[in-house]
């Protein structure tokens, strides 16, 4: 299994990865047969930090992809995905960057495609009537999930309360921040490793989109 960016936590690399099939990049010759394997270092990557939000989209992702396909490959820029949520809405944003990373599906500003095919343009949708945060829906079959996260599932320990306040308004000491992020990435820690399968984290179900 391949091992991320040494500068990353070492349980990054223990973190459920996903692996597709992406016609544009066979087209291409991007990679071979269009298989590429995704980890959640470039989720964290793509975003710029990691964080329960980064964390919890990334899971649901991948429960969401498994739910749909199975053990077959899912096929990338073949997946709309669903935002429950207005794109200016709270976290939404972040959300939907992890979401597109892994399917390729993005909004109106996306790829347009190649002689009618491989367009990922119009495939990511906000502010959608649904009971999960977000939907993924394969457009070969129409079959769709909606997936949600409980993170009180993996609450913050009562040492948070004191640091989050101090680190936040620039009052933490140089030990302080150190321990504030040792127990951030603990938490995200938790989520992706001990509590990656865990149902009550990531609630999946299936899904008819209107």
């Amino acid at each position: 299994m391949p091992t991320v960016d040494q500068s990353f936590p070492s349980f990054f690399n223990d973190a459920p990865t996903v692996t597709l099939q992406d016609p544009l990049a066979r087209f291409l010759g991007a990679a071979h047969d269009g298989i590429m394997e995704y980890q959640y270092a470039d989720a964290v990557r793509l975003a710029g930090h990691s964080c329960p939000t980064v964390a919890g989209t990334w899971l649901m992702t991948v429960h969401g992809l498994r739910a749909l396909y199975g053990d077959a490959l899912p096929v990338r820029g073949e997946i709309e995905v669903y935002m429950a949520d207005a794109r200016d809405a709270g976290t939404t944003g972040v959300m939907a960057t992890v979401a597109q990373l892994v399917t390729g599906a993005a909004p109106e500003t996306g790829f347009q495609g190649i002689g009618g095919r491989f367009g990922r343009n119009d495939l990511l949708h906000f502010d959608q009537p649904m009971q999960g945060s977000i939907g993924l829906r394969r457009k070969d079959t129409g079959a769709a999930v909606q997936v949600e996260l409980d993170a009180s599932v993996v609450p913050w320990p009562d040492e948070m309360r004191v640091l989050f306040p101090k680190a936040v308004s620039g009052q933490a000491s140089t030990a302080e921040l150190q321990r504030f992020g040792e127990l951030w990435q603990e938490r995200v820690r938790k989520m992706l490793v001990d509590h990656a399968d865990d149902v009550n984290l990531v609630r999946v179900s299936n899904w008819t989109v209107d």
